[in-house]
C-alpha cells in the first residue's frame, strides 16, 4: 500500500472511506494513532452505513466529552460536588464511569454498552485506565481524554461488588433509594447481579438514575439488547440503528483503535502472512475446559464444520497430486490458547494435497496456554489477534466466546458458530451460521417491568431474540 504524506493511500475510494462512512472525524494527529485512519487499508469496506442520526449524536457526544472531560472547569466543579456528597443539584455535566473488569473481550463489549448508555442519557463516559485500557486503545474523542484521572476521589470504586451498600440494587432492596439523592450510585451489571440490580432495566428506575450526577458501572456483559426493551429509549435507538444488527459494528469501529504498539503487531503479522492470499479464513477455537487440550472432539468438530460448509477443501489421501503453480491460495488464521489444533491442521494439509488443488497455509500468532488478563503483553497479543481475526473474509468462531463476538462485530461478518460440545463429543450439526453479527448478552433479566413478574424477554419485540449459542441469552437481529 502506498501512503501519501497524511498517512492515507492514494486511491479516492480509500480516502473517501478513511472516516468509515462518517463515523470518524478528521483532524486527529495521525501519527499518534496510526490505526485510526489506516484500518480502511486492511479491512473490506463495510456494506453497513451509519445512520445520519447516529453521526449527529456522535458529534454531540464528542462536544460533550470535550466540554466536560477531565481537566475542564466543569469537571472540577463536578468533582468538588462529588467530594462534598451533599445537596446534590443537577449539573451541566453528568458522568458514567466504566470500571475495568474481566477479560479483554468482555471489557470491549462493556465499554461499547456503556458508551451507548452514555449517549442515551447524555452522560460523559470516563474509562478506568486499569488492565491496560490506555495501552491498548487510542483516545476515541478529539481534544479530550476518556481516561478517568488517577486522583478520582472515590478510591474504593474498583472493589465495589454485588454486596456493596453503594449499589443501586442494594439501595432498592433496603428501600433507601428514592428518599435521597446521593452524589453517586454504583451499578452492578455483572453476571452475578441480583434481581434488584436487574431493575436497572426498568423505565421507572431509569427516571430516578437520570437525577444522579455520577454513575459507576461494573459489568462483564454486552447489555445492549436489554436497552432496546426500555420504552423510554426505544424511539431513539430505532433512529440511531435502523439496522438493528449493526450496533456493535458501528460503535466498535468508532471506539476501538489499536494503539501504535498493537497496530505494529497487527500490520507486521498481516503483511508477513496474510496479505497475499486469495482468501482469508479465520478460525477461533475457545475451549471452556479445565484441562488445556488439544481435544480430539474439538478437532473433529472444526473439521466437520469447515468441510460441511465448504470453508476448507478436503484432502486427497489416495494420490500424491502436485498443485499447479497458479493454484488458488487460502490462508487460515487460527487463534487459540493452545497450539495443538493449528499443528494438526498444518500437518494434515502438508502431508496430503487438497482435493480441489487449492494451496492452504495455516498461521497462529500466539499460544498463551492460559488466559491472563492482567499482563500487558498478553493483552496486547489478545487485542492484536482479535483484530487480525476481524480482517478475515470468512470466520468460524466458538460458542460463548466474547473474543469471537468482538471480531465478528468489527468485521461485519456473520460467522459460522461452533456449538458448545457436551460430554467431550463433537455436536451434530457441528456449527451454523449466526442470524446476526451482534454479540450475545449472556445474563439478561427475565422480568416484565410493567406487570412486575417474570417473562421471556426474548419474545417481547421481533428484533431482540435468543442467541444461537446460549438459549437464555439475548441478541439483536435485523428483521428486514
Amino acid at each position: 500500500v502506498v501512503f501519501s504524506e497524511d498517512g492515507t493511500s492514494g486511491s479516492p475510494e480509500v480516502v473517501k472511506d478513511k472516516l468509515l462512512g462518517g463515523l470518524l472525524v478528521p483532524g486527529f494527529d495521525e501519527q499518534s494513532c496510526l490505526s485510526r485512519y489506516q484500518s480502511v487499508l486492511y479491512r473490506r469496506i463495510s456494506p453497513r452505513f451509519p445512520s445520519t442520526y447516529l453521526l449527529e449524536r456522535l458529534r454531540e457526544q464528542e462536544a460533550l466529552q470535550k466540554k466536560c472531560g477531565p481537566h475542564t472547569e466543569l469537571y472540577r466543579k463536578a468533582i468538588a460536588q462529588l467530594k462534598s456528597g451533599q445537596d446534590i443539584k443537577v449539573m451541566d455535566c453528568n458522568y458514567l464511569v466504566w470500571t475495568a473488569y474481566s477479560g479483554l473481550g468482555n471489557r470491549i463489549l462493556t465499554i461499547a454498552s456503556a458508551f451507548l448508555y452514555a449517549i442515551l442519557t447524555n452522560r460523559v463516559l470516563l474509562v478506568d485506565g486499569d488492565k491496560g485500557t490506555a495501552d491498548l486503545f487510542c483516545e476515541p474523542f478529539p481534544e479530550t481524554s476518556w481516561l478517568l484521572p488517577s486522583d478520582f476521589p472515590i478510591k474504593q470504586f474498583k472493589n465495589f461488588s454485588v454486596v456493596s451498600p453503594e449499589s443501586y440494587g442494594n439501595k432498592l432492596k433496603s428501600k433507601v433509594v428514592h428518599h435521597s439523592r446521593p452524589a453517586f450510585v454504583y451499578l452492578h451489571l455483572a453476571h452475578d447481579y441480583s434481581d434488584y440490580d436487574k431493575l436497572f432495566f426498568c423505565e421507572d428506575n431509569q427516571h430516578y438514575l437520570q437525577t444522579i450526577p455520577w454513575l459507576i458501572l461494573k459489568s462483564d456483559n454486552y447489555f445492549v439488547p436489554s436497552l432496546f426493551l426500555i420504552p423510554a429509549y426505544q424511539e431513539q435507538l430505532m433512529r440511531l440503528f435502523p439496522q438493528r444488527d449493526a450496533v456493535f459494528h458501528h460503535l466498535g469501529r468508532y471506539l476501538f483503535h489499536p494503539t501504535n504498539a498493537v497496530w505494529g503487531m497487527i500490520t507486521r503479522y498481516y503483511d508477513s502472512y496474510l496479505a497475499r492470499a486469495d482468501e482469508k479464513l479465520g478460525i477461533q477455537i475457545r475451549v471452556f475446559d479445565t484441562e488445556t487440550g488439544p481435544f480430539q472432539h474439538v478437532l473433529d468438530q472444526v473439521l466437520a464444520c469447515t468441510f460441511k460448509e465448504h470453508l476448507l477443501p478436503e484432502v486427497n489421501t489416495q494420490e500424491p497430486i502436485v498443485s499447479p503453480s497458479k493454484a488458488r491460495s487460502k490462508v487460515v488464521l487460527v487463534t487459540s490458547l493452545n497450539s495443538g489444533y493449528y499443528e494438526e491442521f498444518r500437518n494434515m494439509y502438508w502431508e496430503h494435497p487438497t482435493a480441489n488443488g487449492e494451496t492452504i497455509s495455516f498461521h497462529q500468532p500466539s499460544h498463551e496456554e492460559h488466559q491472563d488478563s492482567d499482563k500487558k503483553m498478553h493483552n496486547r497479543k489478545a487485542w492484536a489477534e482479535i483484530y487480525l481475526l476481524s480482517l478475515s473474509d470468512v470466520m468460524v468462531t466458538s460458542a460463548w466466546s466474547t473474543f469471537g463476538y468482538v471480531a465478528q462485530g468489527l468485521s461485519g461478518l456473520k460467522p459460522w458458530l461452533l456449538f458448545k460440545p457436551e460430554n467431550r463429543t463433537a455436536p451434530d450439526p457441528p456449527c451454523r451460521q449466526v442470524l446476526s453479527m451482534e454479540p450475545c448478552f449472556h445474563a439478561p433479566p427475565f422480568y416484565d417491568c410493567k406487570a412486575k413478574r417474570g417473562t421471556d424477554t426474548g419474545k417481547l419485540v421481533p428484533h431482540v431474540t435468543h442467541c444461537e449459542d446460549m438459549s437464555w441469552g439475548l441478541k439483536l437481529v435485523d428483521q428486514s
